[in-house]
């Protein structure tokens, strides 16, 4: 008990000091140019007219702002922009996948092929790996991407083997990167599952 009664004085008498110290401090944040020198407000009012609007803004536009992290993507930053989505749109969308890890993950890609265009895709001997085929995919004749046998991490992967006209409500995802992972492994997805988005950086 006794000890417990010294601590409690040493704090009140540690706290008084501070006390004391409040007003030159005051004054220093109410733009006084030295502790012991009066307050001038008016340098708390410029410095508030500055910091103000730029919190208000990084409040309102922060939250709407994705960023990429994905190589495999040409954007830094994307946000949402609703209206229907149309071929090289930017899309977002929910991966689940053993590549992304035990829990899902938010992953922006483009949308390259959609209801009503040709998906053809044909196989080729892997150069990468003895015995496996690389998947071709084409949309309307034009080259979206090959599939590769292994991921970066040497995972395995399996191709999508699906061609023909894309039914409605369904749509392919990807890249031009190489090695983006996109609808050449995990195949269609529907549209109703993509948020369109923009590129702002």
């Amino acid at each position: 008990m006794l000890r417990l009664f010294w601590l409690i004085v040493r704090w009140i008498t540690g706290l008084w000091p501070r006390l004391r110290s409040l007003p030159r401090k005051a004054a220093v944040t109410l733009g006084a140019p030295g502790p012991d020198q009066p307050a001038r407000p008016e340098r708390l009012w410029h410095a508030m007219l500055v910091v103000l609007p730029l919190a208000l803004f990084a409040a309102v536009l922060m939250p709407q702002v994705t960023l990429v992290m994905s190589p495999s993507i040409e954007a830094y930053a994307v946000r949402k922009s609703p209206g229907p989505i149309i071929r090289g749109d930017y899309v977002m969308f929910t991966l689940h996948h053993a590549i992304a890890g035990p829990k899902p993950v938010s992953v922006t890609k483009h949308a390259l092929c959609l209801p009503g265009d040709r998906l053809t895709m044909f196989e080729t001997p892997s150069p990468l790996k003895p015995s496996s085929w690389d998947g071709h995919y084409y949309c309307n004749g034009q080259l979206l991407g090959v599939s590769l046998p292994l991921a970066h991490n040497g995972m395995e992967l399996s191709h999508m083997k699906w061609s023909g006209i894309i039914p409605a409500g369904m749509a392919y995802v990807g890249s031009t990167h190489p090695r983006g992972f996109d609808s050449r492994y995990f195949g269609l997805l529907p549209i109703t599952s993509l948020i369109r988005m923009e590129r702002i950086l």
